[in-house]
């Protein structure tokens, strides 16, 4: 009794500690709704209601945290992909403009992939981030077999007009199938996206379904005018070129 007094009172069983601090976590498990947005509501409900004393203050860690820093990982990684798309086409095309036009069904895409997140509930997860990604690389394709074939029909003479509306037709079997082919792929997972297993599959392919629907689509009416527009000026300094390259086949140095 002369060193101390004891007396019963409640505590924590166990002291963790991190970075020399203790801590003391807080876990709970989430259903029927996104993490994203729960987290958001449990942020404004401490803000708003809960004042924390000097020296202790709120992490936001476990699944939130890694899915964050996923994130971040592949956004930054789909840029880098853009570019280095875009560099390909660039050097493929030998222009800015036709590189330009063929990266156009890439918002042409993403338009059809927002509308089917928002219509399936509006939560964007990582897994839909990888279908954008993917979704990018299709929608490319088809501007490479349009724009390729305009570029063919109109090295054998034919007019601007002419070479995109027989390049167009020509077309359109190739790119509808790759689409329908994929899309009635997707179509199963999209059903069954509540079964177990599904949890990554299924934002994936209605990420990728739906922009498959607005690429599809818009591509077949877009970029057919812009290339008449846009591509004619490249076209004609193609051509402009061969001219040249012509009349110096049948000319002799002078020395």
């Amino acid at each position: 009794k002369l060193l101390a007094n004891i007396s019963r009172d409640v505590g924590p069983n166990t002291i963790e500690r991190e970075n020399v601090q203790r801590k003391m976590v807080v876990s709970c498990n989430v259903a029927d709704r996104d993490l994203g947005s729960l987290i958001g509501d449990i942020r404004k409900t401490i803000d708003s209601k809960i004042k924390l004393p000097d020296g202790y203050y709120v992490v936001y860690g476990g699944q939130f945290e890694s899915e964050q820093e996923a994130t971040r990982t592949i956004a930054m990684l789909s840029i880098l992909s853009i570019f280095g798309v875009f560099i390909l086409l660039f050097a493929a095309f030998g222009g800015f403009r036709l590189a330009l036009l063929t990266m156009i069904n890439l918002p042409l895409s993403l338009i059809g992939g927002i509308i089917a997140v928002f219509l399936t509930g509006g939560v964007l997860s990582v897994a839909g981030l990888v279908g954008f990604v993917t979704l990018f690389g299709i929608a490319t394709r088809n501007g490479i077999m349009m724009i390729l074939h305009y570029q063919n029909l109109l090295a054998e003479g034919k007019p601007m007009q002419k070479a995109i509306v027989q390049g167009s037709m020509e077309r359109l079997s190739p790119i509808l199938m790759t689409a329908l082919t994929a899309g009635l792929a997707l179509i199963p997972l999209i059903i069954n996206r509540d079964a177990p297993g599904n949890e990554l599959q299924a934002p994936m392919a209605i990420v990728i379904l739906g922009g498959l629907l607005s690429s599809t689509l818009l591509t077949l009416f877009v970029l057919p005018p812009l290339f008449s527009l846009f591509g004619r000026a490249q076209t004609a300094s193609i051509a402009f070129d061969e001219n040249q390259m012509r009349e110096g086949e049948g000319s002799l140095p002078l020395t």
